[in-house]
């Protein structure tokens, strides 16, 4: 099992930075999400500082780009990292992408398909596989005169999208490489919704579900003593209160026996109350939605949970901590090298 570290927006010599620290630290590579920033230039910086990590979009917004801008995009990141990019997509939320990019979101499970084989398709014609011929319900793609095509390699190139309802999911088993689960998540959920339904996908397909590999972000609170624990705990409260204020992920909770912890978060929002949502996260809810322990166990706990299941863990929280704080590093190597030893 891989373990990575998530970032976000920084300047392209912070993300250089960063890289070099992660691989030091032993671990195997660096998502990159994409909110205020693309991740694209960050990770061209980061390759070149760090020549082992593995990168990962997760995710990059996939309906305002044309599929021919993310698979060249893409392609040429493969190559320049000797094949270790993944190109991790996602359909972000409706209002984000008509309001923010003033792009479509109509169906946007049947969209995602239809761009993923897209995407396939450039990557194939690139390669000089095959003419480019993608003829979908929502792209068409006919027209890639030489002069236009990327040289070709021959790394591997694999694309991801992120997945939470059954139909997403689904969709991930028929065409995509990997799933990006939601950072809220739980044992219970990936078990019994995410797997059965990735089957199902896969079933329609053809394929194995056994080829399509999970990457999962952790809300990983470590620490000695709840003093030290407490900015990854607040953090992490936080986080999961802001993602389980969406109706649509309401059934976390419910699942759980946590009925109306949505509705909750929803009034404290509705009333200007942003600065306590955390408190609606309980340690026993964090404990089924991130892991909270002590270092040494860490990277047991992560490997006990998420061991068979997981093809990367991805470390949600603390970047900004290992940017500046040596010590603090080091206890997260000894955390990866365990993980990827174990």
């Amino acid at each position: 099992m891989h373990i990575d570290f998530m970032t976000g927006a920084a300047r392209w010599d912070e993300a250089a930075d960063l890289a070099r620290r992660v691989e030091g630290a032993g671990f195997s590579g660096l998502l990159f999400t994409e909110t205020s920033q693309v991740p694209w230039m960050q990770i061209a910086a980061a390759a070149m500082a760090a020549p082992e990590l593995t990168f990962t979009t997760g995710i990059a917004v996939a309906f305002p780009r044309s599929p021919m801008v993310s698979a060249a995009v893409a392609y040429e990141l493969a190559d320049n990292t000797g094949g270790r990019f993944r190109l991790g997509l996602g359909s972000q939320v409706k209002a984000h992408i008509e309001r923010r990019y003033s792009a479509e979101f109509d169906r946007p499970a049947a969209r995602l398909r239809d761009y993923v084989q897209a995407v396939q398709a450039c990557w194939r014609a690139f390669n000089r596989e095959e003419r480019l011929a993608h003829d979908g319900e929502f792209y068409q793609m006919s027209l890639l005169p030489r002069d236009w095509s990327p040289k070709a390699h021959d790394h591997p190139m694999k694309v991801d999208i992120s997945a939470v309802g059954p139909i997403m999911t689904r969709v991930a088993g028929e065409v995509a490489d990997g799933v990006h689960v939601h950072p809220l998540h739980s044992m219970p959920y990936i078990e019994n919704r995410l797997k059965p339904d990735l089957a199902k996908g896969a079933a329609k397909a053809g394929r194995s579900v056994d080829d399509i590999d999970l990457i999962i972000p952790v809300f990983a609170c470590p620490g000695d003593t709840p003093e030290e624990r407490e900015p990854y705990v607040a953090h992490a409260k936080r986080q999961i209160a802001f993602y389980g204020s969406t109706p649509n992920y309401a059934f976390q909770f419910d699942d759980l026996g946590y009925e109306g912890t949505t509705q909750r978060i929803r009034a404290k929002m509705k009333a200007g109350d942003l600065d306590t949502l955390g408190d609606e996260i309980t340690d026993e809810m964090l404990n089924q939605y991130g892991l909270m322990t002590n270092w040494d166990d860490m990277a047991d706990q992560l490997l006990e949970r998420y061991k068979g299941t997981a093809s990367r863990v991805v470390m949600y929280l603390g970047t900004q901590q290992i940017r500046t704080d040596d010590q603090h590093l080091d206890k997260w190597a000894e955390v990866a090298r365990a993980v990827r030893n174990g």
